[in-house]
């Protein structure tokens, strides 16, 4: 009987041999992304790469830009459309307008979307000093908004106006919730608003003084003191300030501001004249006539004038 080779048995607990990973492989799992984000930037490039090549063909033989728009619609069908809409930098804006403009296209397909047309009519609104707007794909709209610093309050016919620096009108103000600025009045204060602040460069020490500030005539300044007295400045900007600084220098040596002065009058920078109050300018107390109603008395006699 004839012995038959028995089969060698196949070793216990050896391991299998495992396939290495390609280059591609390992080169994707260095990127510190998902592989559904992945899948999204390769989607996105490869329609990128299409809506491309439709435009350079609709260039060169002069199809109709329908056939782009109609490719552009079905990827925002596949995910690449704008559904929310992040907004930074808004801090006294209504946020509500921001996401109005942003909303208003044709089409939310990404590829539609007009990124320059959301910033140019973020623009025309006051707050807005500047605006970035991108995207964020796959369904996002960032908006970044720089808004305007409020610099003054222009009174002009009995209406209130917060305005920047340069002027620009930003939003109504409330005679009852009056912030603490600077107070500029009458017409046309609010185009003279960059020069009032260079004007006060001149004095910073008598800035914080200043109540009001009226534009006198479209051609000079008055300004109004917390202490109540009146400075009248003359014409021209240069003129204007070396007035301003010569009074600072005079209030700081002689104290002219809260000494019973009512009004400094500079307009001829060679002289000034002061004016303060004159007790005899005091009406009389009223006498009873026939008919039983007090007399009224008016003085005819002005405040005093010193000139310095």
């Amino acid at each position: 009987m004839s012995r038959q080779p028995a089969s060698r048995a196949r070793p216990k607990g050896r391991p299998t041999r495992k396939k290495k990973p390609s280059i591609v492989d390992r080169i994707l799992a260095r990127i510190p992304l998902s592989h559904v984000a992945l899948r999204r930037i390769a989607t996105w490039a490869v329609v990128l790469i299409a809506l491309g090549g439709v435009y350079v063909a609709g260039a060169v033989t002069g199809v109709n830009a329908s056939v782009g728009n109609a490719l552009a619609e079905q990827i925002g069908k596949a995910g690449f459309r704008v559904e929310q809409i992040e907004v930074r930098g808004v801090k006294r804006m209504d946020v509500t307008t921001v996401y109005a403009v942003a909303l208003d296209q044709k089409s939310r397909a990404m590829p539609l979307v007009d990124l320059n047309l959301v910033r140019d009519r973020l623009l025309q609104y006051g707050w807005v000093q500047d605006a970035h707007v991108s995207r964020r794909l796959p369904d996002t709209l960032l908006i970044r908004i720089v808004e305007r610093t409020p610099a003054a309050v222009w009174q002009d016919r009995g209406t209130l106006s917060l305005i920047d620096r340069d002027g620009v009108y930003l939003e109504p103000v409330s005679a009852n919730a009056m912030p603490d600025l600077p107070l500029v009045i009458g017409p046309g204060a609010d185009r003279q608003e960059p020069a009032y602040q260079t004007l006060m460069v001149a004095a910073p020490a008598l800035k914080p003084k200043v109540r009001a500030a009226t534009w006198v005539g479209n051609r000079r300044w008055d300004l109004l003191f917390d202490s109540g007295e009146t400075l009248s400045l003359p014409e021209g900007e240069d003129e204007a300030a070396k007035a301003l600084k010569l009074f600072a220098e005079k209030d700081g040596t002689d104290k002219l501001l809260g000494n019973g002065y009512i009004k400094f009058d500079l307009r001829d920078p060679t002289r000034m004249v002061v004016r303060k109050p004159d007790p005899a300018t005091r009406a009389p107390s009223p006498k009873p006539t026939a008919t039983g109603k007090p007399e009224t008395t008016k003085s005819d006699r002005a405040p005093t004038r010193d000139t310095v």
